[in-house]
């Protein structure tokens, strides 16, 4: 018993204390970044991030360490490199889980591209690597949330094309006063297309709004959403005139 202990501690053949203060440092950084994308209210939160990034790091453990006993055979070879090949590949599965497509808008990217970097944040870990884990978590906040501050303050006074698709409830005379929002919130209306929806027991309508200006076109659909009678909003980039 006493000798077995010995040997599960023992550095040399990958279960010693080295090893499992690497599989805890990627529970404490995918943990941070399951967190923030948690706090997000992401699909994928803290739980994902976790799992993702202590498996990657176990597996790395295992490229590193699993096969030690075979390696000195005859006619045995061995690549490390070909686990973590299999890793990177492997996870593409559920980052493309979360990602979708809704009338022609994109979801879920920024957080599927997170999972592929807590997976590296992992693979970091197991592989030895801790600085470069640490840095790529910081580097992680860095982007997430300082990223769109910085967009937001240089896109400040250009002017963007939006497109801007409304489902309302008719008989409220209610579009004029959502055309006159979008004015009141620096935009002018290039064009506005509107058509009835058959088949439903309310009587709705969808209307195409095209603006430009120097708004925050995100929150204006926002406010426009949350306007008595308007059942849905969303906002893409208008496409360029041919």
């Amino acid at each position: 018993m006493r000798e077995l202990a010995v040997s599960l501690w023992d550095v040399g053949n990958g279960q010693g204390p080295r090893q499992l203060a690497e599989l805890g440092l990627a529970l404490v950084l995918s943990s941070l970044i399951g967190w923030e994308r948690e706090a997000q209210q992401k699909s994928a939160g803290l739980r994902t991030h976790t799992l993702v990034g202590v498996a990657s790091a176990l597996m790395m453990e295992i490229s590193r360490y699993g096969f030690t006993d075979v390696l000195g055979l005859d006619s045995v070879s061995f690549d490390p490199s070909r686990v973590a090949a299999q890793i990177v590949s492997g996870i593409g599965f559920i980052g493309g889980g979360l990602i979708f497509v809704r009338r022609d808008a994109v979801r879920g990217l920024t957080t599927a591209a997170t999972i592929w970097l807590t997976c590296a944040v992992g693979m970091a870990c197991g592989g030895g690597l801790p600085i470069l884990a640490v840095a790529t978590t910081a580097l992680h906040f860095v982007v997430v949330r300082g990223y769109p501050a910085l967009s937001a303050r240089l896109a400040k006074g250009m002017v963007t094309s939006v497109e801007i698709r409304l489902t309302y409830l008719t008989g409220r005379a209610l579009l004029p006063r959502l055309m006159e929002t979008c004015t009141e919130r620096g935009f002018r209306i290039l064009r506005v297309t509107a058509e009835r929806l058959p088949g439903r027991t309310d009587p709705a309508a969808r209307v195409l709004l095209r603006l430009e200006g120097t708004g925050d076109a995100a929150r204006l659909t926002s406010e426009l959403f949350h306007a008595e009678g308007v059942l849905d909003a969303d906002v893409n980039a208008a496409p360029e005139e041919e």
